[in-house]
């Protein structure tokens, strides 16, 4: 998806051209932020079995900084000076992740998030080569604050695989 034209002149040191190319990157990790918050809301809601009271609430703290990093990074595209995406079919559209399909058993749920987690930090990682050519320290940050975050809960929720 290309970005639609910014909304007014920017002077911050990185030229039109990179900063569309960041903001759809950026997009692409809205996007996946997103698609991952709505899959671990719902395992959140639908959670079963003898791990109930542990997934439940360990999902909750997942889906609730996933609400306040879309926050960050649909910020982060409006500072480069253009819209965020914020529908369902741009998100469709933008995400690497991919929906799931009715109410899978607990470990089920545990390996998809895993997976979610990672695509993330995948998706983040790619957008790094342009980001450091043209020196945007800001965008930087944040997906370098991203990926520990993701990179942190993936091993956590890993964890709960392992026999």
């Amino acid at each position: 998806m290309s970005s639609q034209p910014q909304v007014s002149p920017l002077n911050i040191g990185i030229d039109e051209a990179s900063r569309a190319k960041i903001a759809d990157g950026l997009s692409r990790l809205l996007a996946d932020t997103y698609t991952l918050y709505l899959k671990t809301h719902n395992f959140h809601w639908n959670v079963t079995g003898p791990m109930f009271q542990t997934l439940h609430l360990m999902f909750e703290t997942q889906y609730t900084e996933l609400a306040l990093a879309v926050d960050l990074v649909a910020e982060r595209i409006r500072a480069l000076g253009y819209p965020a995406p914020g529908t369902y079919s741009q998100y469709a559209q933008l995400s690497s992740i991919p929906e799931t399909e009715g109410v899978p058993k607990a470990k089920e749920m545990i390996s998809l998030l895993v997976a979610g987690q990672e695509a993330i930090v995948r998706t983040a990682r790619s957008i790094f080569p342009l980001v450091e050519e043209v020196n945007d320290e800001p965008t930087a940050d944040l997906l370098t604050q991203r990926m520990q975050v993701h990179e942190k809960t993936a091993w956590m929720l890993r964890s709960l695989l392992e026999e």
